[in-house]
C-alpha cells in the first residue's frame, strides 16, 4: 500500500497500473491524460448500494433489449487522450468492441464508452468529477451522466457539446437516442 500512495501524482505506465492493482486490488486506480496516477478509495455502503442499483438498471435494460455490453467501475478504458478511466457504469456497442483485438479486450480497451455514469460519493470533490466528465466528452462519449446524490442533481453531458443540470431525484432519466427506450429510475437512489 505504501508503494501506491508514494506514486500518487507520478507518471505511470499501464504495466505499472496492473502491478499496483495486484498489490492493492480494492483500490480504483486511474491515470490522467498526463500519465499521472490517480487513486480513489473504496466507496462507503450507501454509494456502493447506489452504484449497484445503477449497474442493475442499465444491465437489466441491456439484457431485455439484447443490446450491447455493460461494465462496472472495475473496468478501465484507455481514452484517446491516454488517460485511463473507470466510470461507475459504462455501455459500449458490439460494433465498436468487434473492432478491437482479443488482447485489447483482455486489458484496457482503447476507447471511450458510448454511454457512462459517474456517481458522486462523499469522498469525491465535485470540481474533479466535473472535469472528468468534460474529459469524457472531449474524448467522444455520446452521453454521460454525473449523478450527484449529495446535491440531488444530475449533470448531463452530450456528444453535441450541450450540458444540462437536472435537479431532484423524483423522476426518470431518459437514455435519449443513445440508450433507446431506457429510463433510469432516480427514485431508487434516494
Amino acid at each position: 500500500m505504501r508503494t501506491v500512495s508514494y506514486l500518487l501524482g507520478q507518471k505511470v505506465s499501464l504495466e505499472d497500473i496492473l502491478a499496483l492493482h495486484r498489490e492493492a486490488p480494492e483500490l480504483i486506480i486511474e491515470r490522467d491524460a498526463e500519465g499521472c496516477l490517480v487513486m480513489q478509495e473504496p466507496t462507503g455502503f450507501y454509494s456502493g448500494s447506489q452504484n449497484s442499483e445503477l449497474n442493475y438498471q442499465v444491465k437489466h435494460w441491456n439484457r431485455k433489449y439484447l443490446r450491447d455490453v455493460v461494465s462496472d467501475s472495475s473496468t478501465g478504458f484507455l481514452l484517446p487522450n491516454q488517460a485511463l478511466r473507470s466510470p461507475d457504469v459504462a455501455w459500449v456497442s458490439h460494433e465498436r468492441l468487434a473492432a478491437l483485438s482479443p488482447e485489447q479486450l483482455e486489458g484496457f480497451p482503447p476507447l471511450v464508452p458510448d454511454f457512462l455514469i459517474e456517481l458522486r460519493s462523499r469522498s469525491d470533490q465535485l470540481p474533479a468529477l466535473l472535469a472528468k466528465m468534460e474529459e469524457y466528452r472531449s474524448c467522444g462519449v455520446r452521453l454521460g451522466w454525473l449523478i450527484d446524490p449529495l446535491d440531488k442533481c444530475v449533470h448531463i453531458y452530450r456528444e453535441d457539446g450541450s450540458t444540462e443540470l437536472l435537479e431532484g431525484f423524483d423522476r426518470d432519466l431518459s437514455g435519449e437516442s443513445v440508450l433507446e427506450d431506457f429510463l433510469l429510475d432516480l427514485r431508487r437512489l434516494m
